[in-house]
């Protein structure tokens, strides 16, 4: 059994309001995106959203500093989940069609992380303050063992670790024969 599962935040600002004309395909692209990632390999459990349909939330949802409501609706794409390994999350993210949009909705912010990873305890649950407190140590302070990103990732304890692509590989055909079988 596992000692500790990876966590991830991601965030980011919409180009436009949530129910404007400009986001409409993320909100089409949305629940297929998280349904697959919830048949995914790997996958452990994601927060939902107070007063939404869905998962649980893990307690009230909060922004990182670096978030302005220039919208005006109080709303930031943001989404928590756990998996077991680096390796299961990037096969995931980075062959989910929704995933490789972002660029059409959110706003370009180079200084700004879309996301951050950061090992919990198996069977810790984090909620969105520890999350958003992991995403602001890696925008403060860049990747470290505490909040680190795919390219410069951590293992559990503390040691730099480069992901295992072949693994990556296998695990995204596993994905794609779940989806193929649905």
């Amino acid at each position: 059994m596992q000692s500790h599962h990876l966590a991830v935040y991601t965030f980011n600002q919409f180009i436009a309001p949530y129910q404007s004309e400009s986001i409409r395909g993320f909100r089409d692209a949305e629940p297929g995106a998280f349904a697959e990632m919830d048949r995914a390999s790997g996958f452990i459990a994601r927060s939902g959203y107070e007063g939404e349909e869905g998962p649980m939330s893990w307690g009230p949802q909060v922004f990182p500093k670096c978030w302005e409501n220039s919208n005006g609706d109080g709303w930031a794409p943001s989404t928590l989940s756990v998996w077991e390994t680096i390796e299961a999350l990037m096969a995931a993210t980075y062959h989910g069609h929704a995933y490789r949009q972002g660029s059409k909705w959110h706003l370009a912010r180079p200084v700004v992380p879309e996301y951050v990873l950061w090992w919990v305890p198996a069977g810790h649950q984090p909620d969105w303050t520890e999350a958003v407190s992991r995403f602001e140590d890696l925008m403060d302070n860049g990747p470290n063992d505490r909040a680190f990103s795919f390219r410069k990732a951590f293992a559990p304890d503390g040691q730099a670790v480069k992901p295992d692509a072949a693994r990556v590989k296998a695990i995204a055909r596993e994905n794609q024969a779940l989806a193929d079988n649905e």
